[in-house]
């Protein structure tokens, strides 16, 4: 078995490092952000972090998607149809690429993101296809398989 299939657990403390945003993106404030990054896949296609943030306000421009989960905190998103919400514990969103919001800070954010590389729909597809052939032919029952098993939709 390879490496790379291993369970990986860690227990220790999570020690965040600074996570510059950036200058250009500022509009008020001079917010300090900080990250930690949980895990991120094999492939380099995804990445769960933890996010923290002091008070400001500034822009963001998503080339990834990114749900997140507000753990404490809060923060004010305005969508570009000036779109208000207010995001607090146990709140969540989802960014998708090519996505612009603008982020109020109120006093401290913490969040842990779950980020994505999206994958092109052509490419999408054929894995699909692909995962409904392996199957049919016997190669059911994966982890792979999790969304079924948890009530969601193939």
């Amino acid at each position: 078995m390879s490496t790379t299939n291993k369970i990986v657990f860690d227990s220790g403390s999570v020690e965040m490092q600074p996570c510059p945003i950036n200058p250009a993106w500022m509009i008020e404030g001079a917010p300090v952000a900080r990250n930690f990054i949980l895990s991120r896949s094999n492939d380099g296609g995804a990445c769960t972090l933890i996010w923290d943030c002091t008070e400001g306000v500034f822009d963001w421009y998503y080339d990834i998607d990114e749900t997140v989960y507000v753990l404490e905190g809060s923060v004010i998103v305005r969508d570009d149809d000036h779109n208000e919400r207010r995001l607090g514990p146990g709140d969540h969103a989802l960014f998708p690429a090519g996505s612009h919001a603008v982020w109020r800070v109120e006093s401290y954010v913490r969040k842990v993101a779950f980020c994505r590389n999206p994958v092109p729909k052509p490419i999408m597809l054929a894995t699909r296809i692909a995962k409904k052939i392996a199957k049919l032919a016997g190669g059911g029952g994966r982890a792979s398989d999790a969304p079924a098993m948890f009530g969601g939709a193939q």
